[in-house]
Protein backbone atom coordinates (compact mmCIF):
# COMPACT_ATOMS: atom_id res chain seq x y z
CA UNK A 1 0.00 0.00 0.00
CA UNK A 2 1.10 3.40 -0.78
CA UNK A 3 0.87 4.95 2.90
CA UNK A 4 2.45 1.90 4.54
CA UNK A 5 5.29 2.28 2.05
CA UNK A 6 5.82 5.88 2.27
CA UNK A 7 6.02 5.24 6.47
CA UNK A 8 8.42 3.12 5.99
CA UNK A 9 10.78 5.63 3.59
CA UNK A 10 10.28 8.32 6.17
CA UNK A 11 11.33 5.43 9.25
CA UNK A 12 14.28 4.52 7.68
CA UNK A 13 15.21 7.64 6.62
CA UNK A 14 14.53 9.20 10.52
CA UNK A 15 16.71 6.22 11.92
CA UNK A 16 19.60 6.67 9.18
CA UNK A 17 20.11 10.12 10.41
CA UNK A 18 19.74 9.26 14.17
CA UNK A 19 22.52 6.42 13.87
CA UNK A 20 24.88 8.77 11.48
CA UNK A 21 24.33 11.22 14.08
CA UNK A 22 24.82 9.17 16.91
CA UNK A 23 28.07 7.77 15.60
CA UNK A 24 29.78 11.07 15.03
CA UNK A 25 29.02 11.94 18.75
CA UNK A 26 30.03 8.78 19.69
CA UNK A 27 33.90 9.21 17.58
CA UNK A 28 34.01 12.99 18.57
CA UNK A 29 32.53 13.78 21.74
CA UNK A 30 33.65 17.40 21.63
CA UNK A 31 31.50 18.27 18.39
CA UNK A 32 28.62 18.68 20.82
CA UNK A 33 29.95 21.73 22.45
CA UNK A 34 29.29 23.55 19.17
CA UNK A 35 26.50 22.36 17.68
CA UNK A 36 23.40 24.05 17.00
CA UNK A 37 21.26 21.33 19.48
CA UNK A 38 20.47 21.85 23.43
CA UNK A 39 18.66 24.91 22.78
CA UNK A 40 15.37 23.45 24.29
CA UNK A 41 16.99 22.63 27.55
CA UNK A 42 18.40 26.36 27.78
CA UNK A 43 15.19 28.31 27.46
CA UNK A 44 13.25 25.42 29.56
CA UNK A 45 15.40 25.46 32.70
CA UNK A 46 16.75 29.35 32.25
CA UNK A 47 15.56 30.91 35.95
CA UNK A 48 13.59 34.34 35.62
CA UNK A 49 15.99 36.84 36.78
CA UNK A 50 14.66 39.69 34.55
CA UNK A 51 11.10 39.87 34.37
CA UNK A 52 9.08 38.58 31.67
CA UNK A 53 11.00 40.29 28.37
CA UNK A 54 14.37 38.91 29.87
CA UNK A 55 12.80 35.02 30.31
CA UNK A 56 12.44 35.12 26.57
CA UNK A 57 15.72 36.19 25.28
CA UNK A 58 16.88 33.77 23.44
CA UNK A 59 20.59 32.00 24.31
CA UNK A 60 24.00 32.83 22.56
CA UNK A 61 25.41 29.97 20.99
CA UNK A 62 28.94 28.81 22.60
CA UNK A 63 31.12 28.95 19.77
CA UNK A 64 34.32 30.17 20.04
CA UNK A 65 36.33 31.59 16.90
CA UNK A 66 35.71 31.97 13.12
CA UNK A 67 36.20 27.93 12.07
CA UNK A 68 33.77 26.85 15.43
CA UNK A 69 30.70 29.84 14.09
CA UNK A 70 30.85 28.70 10.22
CA UNK A 71 30.14 24.87 11.87
CA UNK A 72 27.66 25.82 13.72
CA UNK A 73 25.94 27.58 10.90
CA UNK A 74 26.96 25.26 8.33
CA UNK A 75 25.08 22.46 10.73
CA UNK A 76 21.92 24.93 11.39
CA UNK A 77 21.43 25.22 7.93
CA UNK A 78 21.54 21.53 6.94
CA UNK A 79 19.72 20.51 9.75
CA UNK A 80 16.82 22.71 8.62
CA UNK A 81 17.23 21.19 5.41
CA UNK A 82 17.21 17.68 6.86
CA UNK A 83 14.08 17.80 8.64
CA UNK A 84 12.36 19.65 5.88
CA UNK A 85 13.05 17.08 3.72
CA UNK A 86 10.48 14.18 4.55
CA UNK A 87 7.96 16.69 5.51
CA UNK A 88 8.37 17.27 1.34
CA UNK A 89 7.93 13.76 0.65
CA UNK A 90 4.60 13.66 2.77
CA UNK A 91 3.25 16.34 0.56
CA UNK A 92 3.87 14.56 -2.42
CA UNK A 93 2.60 11.43 -1.27
CA UNK A 94 -0.79 12.76 0.26
CA UNK A 95 -1.72 15.23 -1.96
CA UNK A 96 -4.48 15.36 -4.72
CA UNK A 97 -3.76 15.46 -8.30
CA UNK A 98 -5.76 18.32 -9.28
CA UNK A 99 -4.03 20.50 -6.56
CA UNK A 100 -0.31 19.27 -6.86
CA UNK A 101 1.31 22.85 -6.49
CA UNK A 102 4.90 21.95 -7.29
CA UNK A 103 6.08 25.52 -5.99
CA UNK A 104 4.69 24.35 -2.67
CA UNK A 105 7.38 21.55 -2.99
CA UNK A 106 10.41 24.20 -3.07
CA UNK A 107 8.94 26.24 -0.23
CA UNK A 108 8.77 23.63 2.05
CA UNK A 109 12.87 22.53 1.70
CA UNK A 110 14.11 26.33 1.13
CA UNK A 111 12.40 28.21 3.61
CA UNK A 112 13.36 26.42 6.56
CA UNK A 113 16.99 27.18 5.75
CA UNK A 114 15.95 31.03 5.52
CA UNK A 115 14.51 31.28 8.35
CA UNK A 116 17.41 30.14 9.88
CA UNK A 117 19.68 32.33 8.38
CA UNK A 118 17.35 35.49 9.65
CA UNK A 119 17.00 34.25 12.84
CA UNK A 120 20.45 33.83 13.32
CA UNK A 121 20.92 37.41 11.90
CA UNK A 122 18.24 39.61 14.13
CA UNK A 123 17.72 37.32 17.25
CA UNK A 124 18.67 39.59 20.76
CA UNK A 125 18.24 42.76 18.31
CA UNK A 126 15.44 44.29 18.39
CA UNK A 127 16.85 47.21 15.67
CA UNK A 128 17.74 44.48 13.07
CA UNK A 129 14.25 42.57 13.88
CA UNK A 130 12.40 45.92 13.25
CA UNK A 131 14.43 46.56 9.66
CA UNK A 132 13.85 42.99 8.97
CA UNK A 133 10.08 43.73 9.30
CA UNK A 134 10.11 46.90 7.45
CA UNK A 135 11.99 45.41 4.18
CA UNK A 136 9.72 42.66 4.33
CA UNK A 137 6.51 44.59 4.26
CA UNK A 138 8.13 46.35 1.16
CA UNK A 139 8.31 43.10 -1.32
CA UNK A 140 5.20 41.82 -2.14
CA UNK A 141 3.92 38.74 -2.09
CA UNK A 142 1.68 37.25 -4.30
CA UNK A 143 1.35 33.22 -3.27
CA UNK A 144 -2.14 32.22 -2.63
CA UNK A 145 -2.71 28.90 -1.05
CA UNK A 146 -5.13 26.66 -2.60
CA UNK A 147 -5.95 25.20 1.03
CA UNK A 148 -6.08 25.77 4.80
CA UNK A 149 -3.83 22.24 4.83
CA UNK A 150 -1.06 23.76 2.28
CA UNK A 151 -1.01 26.57 5.58
CA UNK A 152 0.26 23.38 7.66
CA UNK A 153 3.22 22.74 5.68
CA UNK A 154 4.35 26.41 5.53
CA UNK A 155 3.78 27.04 9.20
CA UNK A 156 6.01 24.03 10.29
CA UNK A 157 8.76 25.29 7.78
CA UNK A 158 9.10 28.26 9.30
CA UNK A 159 8.38 27.13 13.16
CA UNK A 160 11.52 24.43 11.84
CA UNK A 161 13.72 27.34 10.64
CA UNK A 162 12.95 28.93 13.82
CA UNK A 163 14.19 26.25 15.94
CA UNK A 164 17.48 25.69 13.80
CA UNK A 165 18.28 29.30 14.04
CA UNK A 166 17.91 29.52 17.85
CA UNK A 167 20.56 25.82 18.83
CA UNK A 168 17.56 23.65 18.99
CA UNK A 169 17.60 21.50 15.90
CA UNK A 170 15.84 18.38 17.91
CA UNK A 171 13.39 21.00 18.60
CA UNK A 172 12.99 21.08 14.47
CA UNK A 173 13.45 16.90 14.40
CA UNK A 174 10.32 16.43 16.80
CA UNK A 175 7.98 18.71 14.97
CA UNK A 176 8.97 16.91 11.97
CA UNK A 177 8.61 13.28 12.94
CA UNK A 178 4.97 14.48 14.83
CA UNK A 179 3.95 16.74 11.70
CA UNK A 180 4.99 13.62 9.38
CA UNK A 181 3.63 10.54 11.29
CA UNK A 182 0.10 12.42 12.21
CA UNK A 183 -0.51 13.58 8.55
CA UNK A 184 0.46 9.82 7.38
CA UNK A 185 -2.13 8.96 10.28
CA UNK A 186 -5.03 10.84 9.05
CA UNK A 187 -4.69 9.58 5.52
CA UNK A 188 -4.32 6.24 6.42
CA UNK A 189 -7.23 5.97 8.25
CA UNK A 190 -9.29 8.40 6.41
CA UNK A 191 -9.92 10.57 9.13
CA UNK A 192 -13.46 12.74 8.11
CA UNK A 193 -14.26 11.49 5.00
CA UNK A 194 -17.36 11.44 3.43
CA UNK A 195 -19.18 11.02 0.18
CA UNK A 196 -19.19 13.97 -2.01
CA UNK A 197 -16.64 15.88 0.14
CA UNK A 198 -13.65 18.20 -1.23
CA UNK A 199 -10.79 15.90 -0.97
CA UNK A 200 -7.21 17.60 0.01
CA UNK A 201 -5.91 14.20 1.16
CA UNK A 202 -5.56 12.07 -2.26
CA UNK A 203 -7.92 8.90 -2.21
CA UNK A 204 -6.25 5.92 -1.02
CA UNK A 205 -9.15 3.70 -2.39
CA UNK A 206 -10.41 5.32 -5.23
CA UNK A 207 -13.45 3.72 -6.95
CA UNK A 208 -12.97 1.00 -9.87
CA UNK A 209 -15.05 0.50 -12.91
CA UNK A 210 -17.53 -1.98 -12.26
CA UNK A 211 -16.23 -5.69 -13.78
CA UNK A 212 -18.03 -6.09 -17.71
CA UNK A 213 -18.98 -2.58 -17.82
CA UNK A 214 -20.11 -2.01 -21.51
CA UNK A 215 -17.64 0.24 -23.53
CA UNK A 216 -19.41 2.81 -25.57
CA UNK A 217 -17.99 2.12 -29.38
CA UNK A 218 -15.86 4.47 -31.19
CA UNK A 219 -17.70 5.55 -34.34
CA UNK A 220 -15.74 4.67 -37.46
CA UNK A 221 -14.51 7.71 -39.27
CA UNK A 222 -16.96 9.28 -41.97
CA UNK A 223 -15.40 8.30 -45.55
CA UNK A 224 -13.58 11.60 -47.28
CA UNK A 225 -15.93 13.30 -49.44
CA UNK A 226 -15.35 12.67 -53.25
CA UNK A 227 -14.43 16.01 -54.93
CA UNK A 228 -17.35 17.43 -57.41
CA UNK A 229 -17.53 16.32 -61.11
CA UNK A 230 -16.80 19.42 -63.29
Amino acid sequence: MKAIRLFGQITAYYVAIGAIVWLLLTMFPGLREFLPIGGVERIITRPDTGGALQGNEIPQAAVRGFGESLVWLSVAVFGAFLTSLPVSWVYMGIRTEDEYDQSLISTIIILPMVVTSIVVVVQNSLSLAFALGGIAGAVRFKNSLKSSGDALFILLSVGMGLSSGISAVELAVVMSIAFNYVFLLLWWTEYGERAGMKRYLSDLDPPEAPLGAAVAPVPPAAPPTPPPVA
